[in-house]
């Protein structure tokens, strides 16, 4: 963990033995153990929460970086406007095939008045 080999564990275990007697080493022991676990959980704690805000800033950087490509593309467009617009993904989604006809009715003839026709021979 820090360094420590078991020779140098067993001897701070031998030194806690003398110092604390046989009688109040358990308890010391399980006291310095559940402060152990709380630091643990604590830098654990840090740990995530500096992870997940490095997350979200990564996502705030990409959502920059698509807001000045969306930018640039709109400048391209406004400064060339004569190539065709590129479809964006959603229009491409939505947009529907061009209906073929299959008979065209024909149209409206202007209204004219009629004439009379001659009469037909017997």
């Amino acid at each position: 963990m820090f360094g420590m080999s078991f020779s140098e564990l067993l001897l701070v275990g031998l030194v806690a033995l003398l110092v604390l007697g046989p009688e109040r080493l358990p308890g010391a022991a399980r006291t310095a153990g559940l402060w152990i676990g709380r630091l643990k959980r604590s830098f654990n704690s840090i740990k995530m929460e500096v992870e997940r805000e490095i997350g979200a800033d990564d996502i705030r950087r990409q959502l920059h970086n698509e807001h000045i490509l969306q930018m640039e593309q709109e400048a391209k467009r406004i400064l060339n406007p004569l190539t065709p617009p590129a479809p964006t993904p959603a229009a491409v989604a939505t947009e529907q095939p061009a209906a073929t006809p299959t008979s065209v009715a024909p149209a409206p003839a202007a209204e004219q008045p009629e004439q009379p026709q001659p009469p037909r021979a017997p």
